[in-house]
């Protein structure tokens, strides 16, 4: 059987040709799909049809993807792909800040989005509170001990790097922005302080990069923030 068998797919843009590439691509795969070419049709469809990912374009005549993203995240924690014209990183922060997990940016590749849908359909949803070990990857974060092994070999982290790591596990794949993170980690009144994510992923890569020149768990996304790779994979 096809893994894609039975996923179901809200595609929302009002630009016909990339709605009929999308559509010809995603269903050839196995995707269920379903199309609106605006948020206010999106919404509509979300009422008696419920999709395992959302892919939708910012700018739309009535609502905006912006607006779209915050009312779909309301109702559900499905996983939102953001296409954004190339250029608007400010756009695209304001998009994940909304409540989007990631972007792909126009023109794009056909296998690099199939990428991303696959990416964001396996990604496990947070760890619930009962949890005590995270497993992800190369890393084993036990949460009551405070402890930490990379590839296993334990790790000493400071309680602010800990606590980073922990977010970063909790979210892997997943593009976080500064703001994002500044507030799970630091606080909602720290979410002007960007120089705070600099300094202690700086520190954290010291302590769990092979190579800090060349990281592969805690990756850039240039203008937007961070993504963790807890496999490593990523160079």
């Amino acid at each position: 059987m096809n893994p894609a068998d039975h996923r179901r797919i809200l595609i929302v843009d009002d630009e016909p040709q990339i709605t009929r590439v999308l559509r010809t691509s995603l269903t050839s795969h196995g995707y269920d799909l379903r199309v609106a070419n605006d948020g206010e049709t999106a919404l509509e469809i979300l009422k008696d049809w419920v999709p395992d990912l959302m892919i939708t374009d910012l700018t739309m005549p009535n609502m905006d993807g912006l607006e779209l993203c915050r009312r779909f995240r309301m109702k559900s924690k499905a996983p939102i792909i953001v296409l954004s014209v190339k250029g608007e990183e400010r756009t695209k922060v304001q998009a994940l800040d909304a409540g989007a997990d990631d972007y792909v940016t126009k023109p794009f590749g056909m296998n690099e989005l199939l990428a991303r849908v696959r990416a964001n359909l396996r990604r496990i949803p947070q760890v619930e509170p009962e949890a005590t070990v995270i497993k992800e990857g190369a890393f084993r974060i036990d949460l009551d001990a405070h402890a930490v092994t990379v590839r296993g070999e334990e790790v000493k982290l400071t309680p602010k790097e800990f606590d980073l790591l922990v977010y970063f596990a909790r979210h892997p794949g997943k593009v976080i922005t500064h703001r994002n993170l500044l507030a799970a980690v630091w606080g909602a009144n720290s979410t002007e302080q960007p120089e705070y994510v600099r300094v202690f992923i700086g520190q954290l890569r010291k302590k769990i990069e092979a190579d800090v020149s060349s990281p592969s768990y805690i990756l850039t996304e240039p203008w937007i923030g961070y993504r963790f790779d807890p496999e490593g994979k990523a160079q």
